[in-house]
């Protein structure tokens, strides 16, 4: 087993959101927020195609995640659940995972990602970038836990 894992960033999240639980809890909640995302310019090769996707997940680091905190109070209940069932910073590996919609990419390496549904802080480091495929993503035999009857499919 691995004790020890490092990640380098490929870029960086410029974002009009700056505080720690400031942010909205989910991009679907922040369509008019919008930023950009610099992968820096010895990855820029590996956005070769991505202007042809609508949505992407990012993968970054919560930069200004505090303590863990197992148990936590989410947005949408009145009661602590456990971290892992939950989409909170403070946890023991501090990885964001957001859905961001592509508005365009730009800059002298085309290497900057205009994107909006933006709910991520300033200067989160970015780890990886992922298309979103709904063919291959989507399961129709979701559960939501304790999330039934407080989201709907359209939030």
């Amino acid at each position: 087993m691995t004790s020890h894992i490092t990640y380098r960033p490929i870029g960086v999240v410029r974002s009009p959101l700056t505080t720690p639980g400031g942010d909205p809890p989910q991009g679907i909640f922040a369509p008019d927020i919008a930023g950009e995302v610099e992968v820096f310019p010895e990855y820029a090769k590996g956005l070769t195609d991505l202007s042809g996707f609508s949505h992407l997940y990012l993968l970054y680091h919560f930069h200004l995640a505090g303590d863990v905190d197992l148990m936590k109070k989410p947005f949408l209940d009145e009661v602590p659940h456990g971290i892992f069932a939950i989409r909170y910073f403070n946890r023991p590996n501090p990885i964001g995972l957001s859905v961001v919609r592509l508005e365009g990419i730009s800059g002298p390496s085309e290497n900057i990602l205009q994107v909006s549904e933006l709910d991520i802080l300033d200067g989160a480091p970015l780890l990886d970038i992922k298309p979103v495929v709904p063919a291959f993503d989507y399961r129709e035999d979701v559960k939501i836990g304790w999330l039934e009857g407080k989201v709907s499919d359209d939030c």
